[in-house]
């Protein structure tokens, strides 16, 4: 059966965010080219500047495919109402992107760092306000006396730098494992780790 326009055109958008969130991991904005991406992406140059004008648009449209994805991590939030369960699920969630997509992981904490000169703007508009509905709903089981009293941002910082820690030094890691990347085993130890230590920092057990 042949497939429509529509299909064509979401598996060929796939095919170039998969690529472009790898090469901009590897070599950066500035190093990596839409050639590069294209070759990665086994599709014609002239296909990826048909779905993205510029590398400027296409680096965007990764980045914020990531805030997305962090977002759908982020709906337990709204889910349940339980301060173990949803950190818990929240950190496994991070924890495991972490893992399977830890080039992202790495482009992001990049364009962070250099103070977002591509998405200053649209991560602002993004990330604010998204950040503030997690924080009351961290401020409501501290007053509810569910938790420890904790500074809502200072609690999800320290999540977000524990679970996004096994992408971005992801060669630390490995190097430290003999040379060999986290097993099943281990990862599943580490996210109960993380899981437990933050937990427990704040009135629950794991």
């Amino acid at each position: 059966m042949a497939r429509t326009q529509d299909e064509i055109r979401q598996t060929n958008v796939k095919k170039i965010l998969q690529a472009a969130e790898q090469l901009f991991a590897e070599k950066g904005y500035a190093g990596a080219s839409m050639g590069e991406i294209a070759q990665l992406a086994e599709l014609p140059k002239s296909n990826v500047h048909y779905y993205f004008s510029t590398k400027k648009a296409l680096y965007q449209d990764v980045l914020l495919a990531l805030l997305e994805v962090w977002k759908q991590d982020a709906l337990c939030f709204e889910l349940y109402d339980d301060p173990r369960v949803v950190l818990s699920t929240y950190i496994r969630a991070k924890m495991t992107h972490s893992r399977n997509r830890a080039h992202g992981s790495k482009v992001w904490a990049a364009e962070v760092m250099q103070g977002a000169p591509i998405l200053k703007e649209r991560l602002r508009d993004n990330l604010y306000e998204w950040a503030k509905l997690k924080e009351s709903k961290i401020r409501e089981w501290v007053e509810s006396g569910q938790i420890n009293p904790v500074e809502p941002s200072y609690l999800l910082y320290m999540i977000w730098a524990s679970t996004q820690h096994y992408a971005d030094f992801d060669y630390q890691i490995c190097l430290l494992n003999d040379d060999q990347p986290l097993s099943d085993l281990q990862f599943e130890k580490a996210v109960q780790s993380v899981t437990s230590v933050i937990l427990r920092g704040i009135g629950l057990t794991s």
